[in-house]
Order: structure tokens, then C-alpha cells, then sequence
């Protein structure tokens, strides 16, 4: 009965939320009807308000959540002990704490991008939420750029605390500043559009799977992802043409997440180009984009009854 009471209360609240955030938009909506000519076809400026009112009450759901809490604040504490083990490696602390700080970033990044991000639409169909935000009305695909963008938002702010808690991490050991404390902004900003693929994925797998399933396919897709580049090699070893289409579909399918990795290079004071950073983001930038038209036309078909 508690769990019950629990899941209505959670209901309440966030229908409440979003009946505040989007009630303005359908009055608005209503008083300019004769302008949208149909429900899909919402003008511009609404739609933009829609998704940015679910974005932003995704954000405070997280947020609100304790365990992102408790992992930017693990997240430190292993920042922390990589001073203390720093101090143990004579002239070696500063390539510790970048190597162990940015490779915890990543790792709890991507345990919040899945098992979040998973939940994102799996959740509000539990809930039976998506009736009442659907009858605003909301389209499916500003539903799932809301969530991706306030995910998102969360994922940024986590990713900006954890590196900023390698920065002074650094500035600590080294006794005031260093270089390193600011050269490794570009290795942390790389990792955040590795994540923002990663929810990307969540979304899409959860758009028609269960959770569990959905997190388990975008943590496959992540350990390949890193190791893209080798399956056209692989292909070419095994000499078929039928070997060498399908590895080479996956190359072009799946993300190649090792332009993203940096972390190796960062910890011995190196930054990436500005070709292949703003490269690395025009690929994010795309990718995303494709799984989220993916997603959302996966989503429309979807039957809640």
C-alpha cells in the first residue's frame, strides 16, 4: 500500500508540475487555434515551449533524485583518494588524478545516461502520466526531445562538477596553478557528447522495450561503440564479401565513440585539435539527431491502451 500511495504521490506531483509548466502554452494554443491547422503541425513557438517546459521539469525529476547526488559526491571522493595516491608516485600526481578523475567521470556519466535515461519514457507510461501530457496537447516527438534535453541539462551539470573537481584536485597538488587544471575542459567537454549519444540511444531503445533490455543494448552499443574502428579490419580478416558487408553496415550504424576518448591524452597534458573537436561535435551533433527521429517516429506508432 505504501509503494501504492508512493507512485500516486509521484503521479500528483509531477502532473502538477506539468499542468503549471504547459498551461499557460494550451491557453495560448486555444486562443490561436485558427493558426496550427493540426494537432501534428503546431506552430513553431509553442512547440519550442512545450519541449522546453518538459525539459525543464525533467531536470528538477533528477535533480531531485538522490542517487546523482550520491554519485557526483563518490565521483569527488575517488577524485580525493587520487590525491592521496598521487602523493604515494613521486612526480606523478597530476597524471593520476586527470587519468582516475576523468575516467570516473565517464564511468558514472554513463551509469546515469543509461539507467536514467532508460527510464525516461518507461516511467511516465507506468505512471499513465502520458495521457494527460499528450492531451495538452504535446507531440510525441517534442515529448522525447524534452526528456533528451532535460537529461541532458542534468548530465551537463554533473559533468561540469566532476571536472571542476579534477581541476582542483590539481591545483591542490601542484600548489596554485597549473595548466593541466585547465587543459583537460576539452577532454571533459568530449565526454559530455559522448553521453548525450548515449541517452540518445536510451531513448531510443526504451521507445519500444522494456527498461532492462533498453539498458542493456545501449551498454553494448557504448563497448562497441569504442571499438568501431576495428571491425572493418576484422571484416577484411575474415576474406567474405558477405562478412565484409555486415561488419562494414555496423561500422557505418553504430557510434564511433573512440573519437570521444581523450581521457589518456588529457592526463599527459594534451588537447585535441580544433578540427577534431568541433568535428567530434558536428558527428554528436548528427547522430543524435538521427536517434531522435528514429525514436520519435517509433514512439508515434506506439499504442499505450
Amino acid at each position: 500500500m505504501t509503494g501504492h500511495r508512493r507512485a500516486a504521490a509521484d503521479q500528483n506531483i509531477f502532473t502538477t508540475m506539468m499542468n503549471e509548466a504547459l498551461g499557460r502554452d494550451v491557453h495560448s494554443m486555444a486562443a490561436n487555434r485558427a493558426e496550427d491547422e493540426t494537432h501534428d503541425a503546431p506552430g513553431g513557438a509553442h512547440a519550442l515551449r512545450r519541449v522546453l517546459a518538459i525539459a525543464r521539469n525533467t531536470f528538477r525529476e533528477a535533480v531531485r533524485d538522490r542517487v546523482l547526488y550520491n554519485l557526483v559526491v563518490f565521483v569527488l571522493l575517488l577524485t580525493i583518494a587520487a590525491v592521496f595516491l598521487g602523493e604515494l608516485s613521486a612526480a606523478q600526481e597530476a597524471k593520476i588524478i586527470v587519468d582516475m578523475g576523468l575516467s570516473a567521470t565517464l564511468v558514472f556519466g554513463v551509469f546515469i545516461a543509461i539507467f536514467v535515461g532508460v527510464g525516461l519514457v518507461y516511467k511516465e507510461i507506468e505512471r499513465r502520466t502520458v495521457y494527460a501530457i499528450f492531451a495538452k496537447p504535446v507531440g510525441r516527438g517534442e515529448f522525447l526531445v524534452g526528456k533528451f534535453l532535460g537529461l541532458s541539462l542534468t548530465l551537463a551539470f554533473n559533468v561540469a562538477v566532476m571536472g571542476a573537481g579534477v581541476s582542483l584536485a590539481l591545483l591542490y597538488v601542484g600548489g596554485g596553478w597549473t595548466p593541466l587544471a585547465l587543459s583537460i575542459w576539452p577532454a571533459v567537454g568530449l565526454i559530455l557528447m559522448e553521453l548525450l549519444i548515449l541517452v540518445a540511444l536510451a531513448l531510443l531503445f526504451s521507445s519500444f522495450s522494456t527498461p532492462a533490455l533498453s539498458a542493456l543494448c545501449t551498454f553494448f552499443v557504448f563497448i562497441i561503440g569504442h571499438f568501431s574502428a576495428d571491425l572493418r579490419t576484422f571484416a577484411d580478416s575474415l576474406g567474405t564479401p558477405t562478412a565484409g558487408l555486415v561488419f562494414g553496415a555496423l561500422y557505418y550504424l553504430l557510434p564511433n565513440l573512440s573519437n570521444f576518448s581523450y581521457i589518456t591524452a588529457a592526463a599527459h597534458g594534451q588537447t585535441p585539435t580544433a578540427a577534431a573537436f568541433f568535428g567530434a561535435g558536428a558527428y554528436a551533433l548528427v547522430y543524435v539527431a538521427v536517434l531522435l527521429a528514429a525514436a520519435t517516429l517509433i514512439f508515434k506508432r506506439r499504442n499505450f491502451k
